[in-house]
């Protein structure tokens, strides 16, 4: 199966963490689609998402995975180092997630809002569910 990424589309963060993501799957384990996007918003009903989420969100094995376990189960995936991030789910969520939060409470304070995408390669736009 397909392992999805939903992300905020407005948050440079964000999109900036899709860029990095696909630069370190040369396998194209993960697809994407913006939160805000018609597909996204059916993905997150499907997978019984509760609305109050508010985070970067991982669709799995017909399961969802948000905040740092979201974060962790995508770094696993990844190509290099960053896949030793994964040590990391060792600690307790709640720890995690308070690390999480914050970076995402203020991610459009430290990041910005994007105001213009970046023009995706085709390869890129592959990888983008519509």
């Amino acid at each position: 199966m397909t392992k999805i990424i939903l992300f905020d589309g407005e948050c440079h963060f964000c999109n900036k963490s899709v860029q990095f993501i696909i630069k370190r799957d040369p396998q194209a384990v993960f697809k994407f689609a913006s939160l805000e996007s018609e597909i996204g918003r059916q993905l997150i009903k499907k997978y019984r998402v509760p609305k109050n989420v508010n985070s970067l969100i991982l669709l799995d094995n017909n399961r969802y995975y948000s905040k740092s376990t979201a974060a962790l189960k995508i770094s696993k995936n990844l190509q290099g180092f960053w896949k030793y991030l994964y040590v990391f789910i060792l600690i307790p969520k709640q720890v995690r997630d308070i690390v999480y939060q914050f970076v995402s409470k203020n991610r459009y304070k430290l990041f910005n809002k994007e105001t213009a995408c970046p023009i995706p390669t085709p390869e890129m736009k592959k990888r983008f569910l519509q």
